[in-house]
C-alpha cells in the first residue's frame, strides 16, 4: 500500500497510524500526528481504491452502504500490510494507534471489529458501524476516541451512539466527543483527541 513512514524521537511510544477520508491522499492527516504527538512514528497509508478518481480505502455502493465483501476483504489487507510494516520499520506490532477520518475512520473501526490485535487503540473522528450483525473480538484494554457532530449529516448521531455501544459491549473503553457541526473535521475535536490520547499515554 502506498504510505509514508516517518520515525519518530521516541522508539517507546506507539506508532501513529493515520487513514484518511474519501478524497485524500497520505499528506492529509499529517498535521493532526504533529498535533497528538510530535514525537511518535507516524505511518501514513493511501486507501488501496479509487472511487470517480478519489482515493478510499474499501467500495461502497451507495452514499452510506458499504460493499461487505471489499471491507472485509480491504480490512485484512489493512491489517496483513501492518504487519509487513512493523517487520520493514522496526515498530512495535502491538502499539499501534490509528487516527481515521470518514473512511478512514470507517476501516480503523472494520480493524477493530475483525482483529483483536490489530489496533491498541483509535481516534476515530467521524466514523460509521462497519458492519451489523457479527460478534465482535473481545477488545477488553482497547480504548476508543469517537468525534462526532450532532449535525453531521453523513453520519447520524443515532449511527455515532450505536457504534459506541457496539465497541463498549465488546469490552473497549470508548469516550465520545460531540460538537454541533456537521462532518467536517475540526479543530476542538482534534484538540480534544489530543487530551484524550495524552491521559491515555500517562497510565
Amino acid at each position: 500500500m502506498k504510505h509514508i513512514f516517518n520515525k519518530g524521537k521516541d522508539p517507546k511510544k506507539p506508532t501513529l497510524l493515520l487513514l484518511h477520508g474519501t478524497g485524500g491522499t497520505e499528506l492529509d492527516l499529517l498535521p493532526l500526528a504533529g498535533m497528538i504527538d510530535d514525537e511518535a512514528s507516524v505511518l501514513s497509508v493511501r486507501g488501496n481504491i479509487l472511487e470517480n478518481g478519489m482515493p478510499r480505502f474499501f467500495k461502497r455502493l451507495a452514499e452510506g452502504i458499504f460493499d461487505e465483501e471489499d471491507l472485509i476483504f480491504r480490512t485484512k489487507e489493512l491489517n496483513e500490510f501492518l504487519d509487513e510494516a512493523a517487520k520493514e520499520y522496526e515498530f512495535d506490532r502491538d502499539n499501534i494507534i490509528a487516527i481515521g477520518y470518514s473512511n478512514g475512520a470507517n476501516v480503523a473501526a472494520s480493524l477493530l471489529f475483525h482483529y483483536q490485535d490489530a489496533l491498541k487503540a483509535a481516534i476515530l473522528h467521524h466514523p460509521m458501524v462497519p458492519r451489523r450483525g457479527i460478534a465482535l473480538p473481545d477488545l477488553t484494554g482497547k480504548a476508543v476516541f469517537i468525534a462526532a457532530g450532532t449535525n453531521d449529516p453523513i453520519c447520524s448521531p443515532e449511527e455515532s451512539n450505536e457504534l459506541q455501544a457496539l465497541l463498549a459491549n465488546a469490552n473497549a473503553n470508548v469516550e465520545m466527543h460531540w460538537e454541533n457541526r456537521g462532518h467536517q473535521l475540526t479543530a476542538q475535536e482534534v484538540e480534544a483527541a489530543g487530551k484524550w490520547y495524552s491521559a491515555l499515554e500517562s497510565k
